[in-house]
């Protein structure tokens, strides 16, 4: 298992990545895991449109009718502080499900490209203890994101990087704590963020072409913009080493 000194030295010492090269492996890898992908999707966008039924129903959600005198700055002022205060609850939610769902796709991703059978157990964070880490990470993940949003556009887009690897690191490394986590995370994230923005940015342009099939298409294409994240750590930091959780009950 990397201990989380060996895990920063990787950080610390991580190779040049090429641009291209993500992009094309990214390509590869969402030929292999794109149903899979599919599906992650899919369960991530039920849930969403199931909470959101949710939380309006109890009234936690921003004023609908904040434009009906027109849009200007106070009325869009407005609405975004409420959305970002409102949203709160239900980002939590949604935030602690999307990173204990993506971390099992990312698990699914390192079992194809390490040639080993898939169980494609979607809900393999939900279980065994993890999801109270998820949840954590959910808050955690809330609390920069609602700060950087109230900060407006330029800080939230510089925080969206590193909080991408909450599920790649909490994937595979659950035994970790929350916090170490978050600052391996960020340590990757800041070491990465341009060529990591990059791809992402130019994956989720990809994935958003499935729109043209009719919008739902979407749904089958989005998941590529998931897949440079796993990429970027698989080369810097590698699979090589397996968490001892993983071994417990298989000796």
């Amino acid at each position: 298992m990397n201990s989380l000194d060996a895990l920063n030295k990787k950080i610390d010492n991580a190779p040049k990545l090429d641009f291209g090269d993500i992009i094309s492996d990214a390509i590869e890898l969402f030929k292999v895991v794109w149903l899979k992908g599919f599906l992650v999707v899919l369960i991530i966008a039920g849930m969403a449109f199931g909470l959101s039924l949710v939380f309006q129903a109890i009234g936690l959600a921003p004023d609908p009718y904040v434009f009906m005198n027109g849009i200007d700055i106070e009325s869009f002022a407005s609405y975004y502080s409420q959305n970002a205060i409102y949203s709160i609850p239900q980002n939590i939610a949604l935030s602690s499900i999307t990173i204990a769902l993506l971390a099992a796709f990312y698990r699914i991703c390192k079992q194809t490209v390490q040639g080993e059978k898939s169980d494609d157990d979607y809900f393999y964070y939900f279980k065994n203890g993890y999801f109270s880490k998820a949840l954590m990470l959910g808050i955690i993940y809330t609390a920069i994101s609602t700060v950087a949003q109230m900060l407006l556009l330029l800080p939230y887009i510089y925080v969206m990087v590193p909080l991408s690897f909450f599920a790649i690191f909490f994937s595979n490394h659950p035994d970790l704590k929350e916090m170490e986590i978050v600052k391996l995370s960020f340590a990757l994230g800041n070491k990465k963020w341009f060529i990591a923005f990059g791809t992402i940015l130019v994956c989720f342009i990809l994935g958003f072409l499935g729109i043209i099939g009719c919008f739902i298409g979407i749904l089958f294409t989005i998941s590529i913009a998931y897949l440079p994240v796993f990429l970027i750590y698989k080369q810097v930091i590698g699979f090589d080493n397996t968490s001892e959780i993983d071994l417990i009950g298989l000796e």
